[in-house]
């Protein structure tokens, strides 16, 4: 006759088998914790990681195609007439890639994805730098942004006051709710979080104060 401890011990033996369950993917590991920085390279200063698109995103929106699409839906777009102003800068995230060069460079295009970031680049606007945490130590695939607002040419792109942090309120102000663009609609949300920058000066390009708040973002695709 069948018992009901013979299927007990059927069951169990079919989920050993079966191996562990599947952990979903972390939403972002603390560079610092291995090593890295929340500060960009910059020369002998940093820009700060001040912003992050949650591992726990849509996959589409982690890759670079994805976050240049995005960036479309929130008001940026590639930079003017595909030339880069000013050398690259690198990140340390933590994940065992070393420091590496930033994988995109994101202006303001005021209404005008094609052109409008030649006006950014003019008169100065919201620019945000993108890293990628995808190294074998700490793969993520969570997207770090260094966001911050720069002054116009004439004076020579330098950050705005205050415009480390003024960058992440608008970006994150621009993104939150519903956008879309190229028949992809995405849907943000944002939770500030505090421990993963200091606030002040200390190690900030052109010496200027943050909060030390990053908002973690998580699109996901509708």
């Amino acid at each position: 006759m069948f018992s009901l401890r013979y299927l007990g011990f059927a069951l169990l033996a079919l989920r050993a088998s079966a191996g562990p369950i599947a952990k979903r993917a972390s939403a972002y590991f603390n560079p610092a914790d291995n090593g890295g920085s929340m500060l960009t390279n910059a020369g002998t200063l940093g820009e700060p990681l001040n912003v992050i698109i949650s591992g726990h995103s849509s996959p589409d929106v982690l890759s670079y195609d994805g976050i240049v699409n995005y960036a479309r839906a929130i008001g940026f777009s590639t930079e003017c007439l595909g030339i880069h102003l000013g050398g690259p800068q690198s990140a340390d995230l933590g994940d065992g890639n070393g420091w590496v060069n930033q994988t995109a460079e994101l202006r303001e295009d005021y209404g005008h994805p094609d052109v409008g970031t030649c006006m950014e680049s003019a008169i100065g606007g919201n620019h945000f730098r993108v890293f990628k945490q995808d190294g074998g130590d700490a793969n993520s695939g969570a997207l770090f942004l260094a966001a911050s607002q720069e002054e116009p040419s004439t004076e020579h792109h330098t950050i705005s006051p205050d415009g480390y942090d003024v960058g992440r309120d608008t970006l994150v102000s621009g993104a939150l709710g519903t956008t879309s663009y190229g028949g992809v609609t995405y849907s943000t949300t944002a939770e500030n979080v505090a421990g993963l920058l200091q606030a002040g000066t200390n190690g900030i390009n052109h010496d200027i104060a943050i909060d030390g708040i990053v908002s973690v973002l998580t699109v996901t695709i509708q």
